[in-house]
C-alpha cells in the first residue's frame, strides 16, 4: 500500500487521487487506468470537493447539455467511476436516494488536502509543511479539462482553479519569508511565475536581491516589472518606493529575511476589494444582476466608514480582464477580497458569497443565500444587507482576534483599537480598563480615528451603566469622547452611535433617538444603530418599534458580540407590552449569551416572575448574586431609563421574585 506523508508521520493510502495537473487515480500504489471521458474526470473532481451530497438533477444540469438521456449518460459515468476507485469490500461512489456523494475517508486527495491545511491560513503551519505543499502544486487545477457547452461545470473550474492559485501563492510567500536569502529567492521565482502582476512578490524580489547587493539584477527586474505593468496600466509607484528603501539598505552587515507581517505604522484601516459576483449563465449580461449587487455592496461596506474599499471601476476593470478575486485581491494588495456567484433558477435566486483573507488565501467566511424571487430588486437589496452586515463583522473579529497576539508596544492605531475591542466585549470592570487604555492608545496615535473615539465613548458609557465609577463623571466622559468622535468625522455612523448612547445617558431620549436614527441613515447596514434604537425605544420610547428595531439588528448580525442586548431590550419592550411570556422565553435566551451582565440577568429573572415562572427566575436570581452578591432592583432601575409603567412592571417582577 503506498505510503502518505502527514504532518511527518508516514501513512498508508489505500485510494490516491491528483487533480492538481491531469487527473490521475492510484490504488495501493498502482495506477488506475480511466476511460477517456472528460465527463467522467470532471464528475470525480466535482464529487471529490462537494462539501455535501449532489441530487443527480444539479449533476446532469452541470455537465449535460440537455442530451437526449443525461441520467443515462450519469449512471454510464457512476459505473466506470466505482471501477476506477471502489476498493475490495470498500464502496465510495454512495448513492443515496436522489443524491451521490464520495466517501474518500483514508483518502489522499491532493486538492482536499490543500484545502484542509489551509483553514486557518498559512502562519501557523511548518516550513516542513509548507515545503510539502508546494511540491502538490503539480500545475493547474484539472489542467486541460475544459468541458465546451457546459456554463455551470466552467464557472466551477474558474473559480477553483482561481482558488488553488491564491493558495499556492500564499504558500510559496510564506515559504519566501521564512527561509534564508539564497532558497527565498527559488521561492519568489516561482511566485513570480505564478502571480505576475501581485506587487508584494516584486517587492520582496528586490528586497532579497538588495540584501544580497545584486543591484544590477534588481534594476534589471525593475526596468522589466515597470514594462509589464505600464502594459496593462497598473501603477508601479509602491514597488519603486519599495526599491528605493531597499536600496538603501543593500547588504547590511546582518542580513535579516523579510517578514510577510511587515506593516507600516502609518494610519490604516483594513482594505477589502468586492468584485462582481459570476452570474453562472450560458450569456450572462455585461452590468446584470452580478455588477448590481457588488456595486451596491461596494457603496455600503463605504457608508460604514470602518474600511478601505476599493472603488468599483478598478475591480470591475479587472474582473473584465477575467482576473478573479483572490488575484485581484493579491494585485490590488488589500487585506481582504469578496467574491462570489449568483445563480437565477425558476422562482429562485441563489448567491454564493465568500470573504478571503488575501495573503494567507483563508476563507474567513462564506454563505449561500436562497431566495423566492418574488421581486428581484428586493431580494437582491435584502442580500446585500446580509452581506454587508457579515463582512463588516467578520473582519472585525479577525482584526480583534490578531490584535490581541501582538506585543501591546508594536500596535499601530488600528490595532490598538481592534485590541481595545476585544477587552471591551468582555464587560467586566477589568477588561472594560484595559479597552480605555487601548482606545486613548489608538487615539494618541491617530487622533482623527472616529472609532476609537466612539469605542473609548463606550468604556466610560460602560462604566457609568454597571456602576463601576461615579456615574456623574462617567457620563461627562462618555459624551465628551462621542463629541471628539463627531468632530473628526461626522460622516461616520459609529461617532453618532456613540453620541447617541452619551445623550441616552444623559437623560435626553429624544435627542439620543435622533443621532441613532441619523447613524442608520448614513449606514443602513450599521447593526449597532438599529440594535441601540431598540435598547431606548425598549425602555421609554416605542415598545412595537423596539421589537422591529431588535429583530432587524439580529438579523443583519446574528453572531454580534451585543447580541445578549439585543435580545434582553427585545424582552424588555415585550414587558412593557403586557407579554410576559414571551418576554420570559427572549430574557432567557438574553442571559444564555456569552459575558451577560448582572442587567441582562435581572431582565430574564423579573420577565419570568412575571409568566409566574418562578423557579427558573430562582436560579437566574442565583447568577445575578455570583455576579454581584448586593445587586437590588433599584440597581437594575437606575441603571437604565424606564418610564412610569415599566417601572412598575419590573418592580413587579422583583417583588414576586422576592416573595417566591
Amino acid at each position: 500500500m503506498e505510503p502518505s506523508v502527514v504532518a511527518g508521520v508516514e501513512m498508508p493510502v489505500e485510494l490516491r487521487i491528483r487533480l492538481l495537473g491531469s487527473i490521475t487515480i492510484s490504488r495501493a500504489g498502482a495506477a488506475v487506468t480511466m476511460p477517456s471521458s472528460r465527463k467522467l474526470r470532471a464528475l470525480l473532481a466535482y464529487l471529490a470537493l462537494a462539501p455535501a451530497p449532489v441530487t443527480r438533477s444539479q449533476l446532469c444540469e452541470l455537465l449535460w447539455e440537455v442530451p437526449n438521456d443525461p441520467r443515462g449518460e450519469l449512471r454510464w459515468c457512476l459505473s466506470k467511476l466505482r471501477g476506477a476507485i471502489d476498493g475490495e469490500g470498500r464502496q465510495r461512489v454512495v448513492t443515496e436516494g436522489d443524491t451521490v456523494r464520495l466517501d474518500l475517508a483514508g483518502a489522499d486527495v491532493d486538492a482536499l488536502a490543500i484545502a484542509r491545511a489551509m483553514q486557518d491560513g498559512v502562519a501557523g503551519l511548518s516550513p516542513d509543511r509548507l515545503a510539502t505543499l508546494a511540491e502538490l502544486f503539480a500545475g493547474d487545477f484539472l489542467d486541460g479539462l475544459e468541458i465546451e457547452r457546459s456554463p455551470g461545470f466552467t464557472t466551477w473550474l474558474t473559480a477553483q482553479r482561481r482558488r488553488l492559485r491564491a493558495c499556492h501563492a500564499a504558500v510559496l510567500e510564506r515559504l519566501a519569508a521564512t527561509a534564508g536569502d539564497d532558497r527565498a529567492l527559488a521561492y519568489l521565482e516561482r511566485w513570480l511565475a505564478l502571480a505576475p502582476f501581485d506587487q508584494r512578490v516584486h517587492e520582496n524580489l528586490l528586497r532579497a536581491l538588495a540584501r544580497q547587493g545584486r543591484l544590477r539584477e534588481a534594476e534589471e527586474h525593475l526596468a522589466a516589472t515597470a514594462t509589464l505593468f505600464e502594459a496593462e496600466g497598473l501603477d508601479m509607484a509602491p514597488i519603486r518606493a519599495a526599491w528605493r528603501a531597499a536600496r538603501g539598505q543593500a547588504v547590511p552587515a546582518t542580513p535579516a529575511p523579510a517578514r510577510a507581517d511587515d506593516q507600516p505604522r502609518a494610519a490604516r484601516r483594513a482594505s477589502v476589494a468586492v468584485m462582481p459576483f459570476v452570474e453562472q449563465t450560458a450569456l450572462a449580461p455585461l452590468g446584470g444582476p452580478g455588477d448590481g449587487l457588488a456595486h451596491d455592496i461596494i457603496t455600503r461596506l463605504a457608508k460604514l466608514r470602518s474600511l478601505f474599499v476599493i472603488a468599483q471601476g478598478s475591480v470591475f476593470a479587472l474582473a473584465e480582464r477575467s482576473i478573479g478575486p483572490e488575484e485581484a485581491g493579491r494585485m490590488l494588495n488589500v487585506d481582504y477580497v469578496v467574491g462570489g456567484s449568483l445563480r437565477r433558477q425558476g422562482r429562485r435566486l441563489t448567491v454564493a458569497v465568500e470573504l478571503v483573507e488575501t495573503r494567507s488565501a483563508r476563507i474567513v467566511w462564506a454563505e449561500i443565500f436562497d431566495h423566492a424571487l418574488d421581486d428581484a430588486f428586493l431580494v437582491l437589496d435584502e442580500i446585500g444587507n446580509r452581506i454587508v452586515a457579515s463582512i463588516a463583522s467578520e473582519i472585525e473579529t479577525v482584526e480583534r482576534n490578531r490584535a490581541i497576539l501582538k506585543p501591546p508596544s508594536s500596535l499601530d492605531a488600528w490595532e490598538a483599537h481592534h485590541r481595545g475591542l476585544w477587552h471591551m466585549y468582555r464587560f467586566n470592570k477589568a477588561d472594560n480598563e484595559q479597552a480605555r487604555l487601548f482606545f486613548q492608545r489608538a487615539i494618541a496615535l491617530d487622533p482623527t480615528f472616529a472609532r476609537a473615539h466612539a469605542g473609548l465613548s463606550f468604556t466610560h458609557w460602560q462604566s457609568a451603566f454597571q456602576g463601576w465609577a461615579p456615574r456623574a463623571a462617567e457620563i461627562a466622559r462618555a459624551y465628551e469622547a462621542a463629541g471628539q468622535g463627531l468632530m473628526v468625522d461626522d460622516r461616520d455612523p459609529a461617532a453618532h452611535w456613540a453620541m447617541g448612547r452619551a445623550l441616552w445617558l444623559r437623560g435626553t431620549q429624544d435627542a439620543a433617538v435622533l443621532e441613532l436614527e441619523h447613524a442608520i441613515e448614513l449606514s443602513p447596514n450599521f447593526a449597532l444603530g438599529h440594535y441601540t434604537l431598540a435598547f431606548v425605544h425598549s425602555q421609554g420610547g416605542d415598545a412595537a418599534a423596539a421589537l422591529d428595531y431588535s429583530d432587524h439588528s439580529r438579523h443583519l448580525s446574528p453572531f454580534d458580540p451585543l447580541l445578549f442586548g439585543m435580545l434582553g431590550s427585545r424582552a424588555m419592550a415585550l414587558v412593557r407590552l403586557g407579554r410576559f411570556d414571551e418576554a420570559a422565553d427572549w430574557g432567557v435566551k438574553a442571559a444564555a449569551r456569552p459575558n451577560a451582565h448582572a442587567h441582562i440577568q435581572a431582565i430574564a429573572a423579573y420577565s419570568l416572575a412575571l409568566a409566574g415562572r418562578l423557579d427558573e427566575a430562582q436560579r437566574h436570581e442565583q447568577r445575578i448574586r455570583r455576579i454581584n452578591p448586593a445587586y437590588r432592583v433599584e440597581d437594575f432601575l437606575t441603571a437604565m431609563q424606564m418610564c412610569a409603567e415599566g417601572q412598575a412592571r419590573f418592580r413587579e417582577g422583583a417583588r414576586l421574585l422576592s416573595a417566591a
